[in-house]
């Protein structure tokens, strides 16, 4: 059995800045469908909701799967029409799967 750590695990996706105007969500490590309810609830956040501008900083995020993807997906969709999303320091990998979700038709991922 591996040693258990000292420190709670990370969230993989955090709000690390929010305002009026501008939101920014922190990724890191493995973003998979053990943390979806997370993720969908940290998507719902009122903070989040009442910025126009979203960066998505996923410089630090290993991998995502399908499931997270589409509730990427689904966020942006609901938000409304005048928000701007931006996917910076993506992986190829996350970047790959961001896309096979559809993302890149409503959010800018920069390479």
């Amino acid at each position: 059995m591996p040693p258990q750590s000292a420190q709670p695990e990370r969230a993989p996706v955090a709000l690390t800045e929010a305002d009026d105007q501008h939101a920014v969500l922190t990724f890191a490590g493995v973003l998979d469908a053990h943390a979806l309810a997370g993720l969908e609830e940290l998507l719902s956040d009122r903070r989040l909701r009442q910025a126009g501008t979203w960066v998505w900083d996923m410089s630090g995020l290993q991998r995502t799967d399908l499931a997270c993807a589409y509730a990427l997906l689904r966020a942006v969709t609901r938000a409304p029409e005048t928000v701007s999303v931006t996917v910076r320091g993506a992986r190829r990998a996350v970047r790959r799967t961001l896309r096979h979700a559809g993302l890149d038709t409503v959010v800018s991922i920069e390479e």
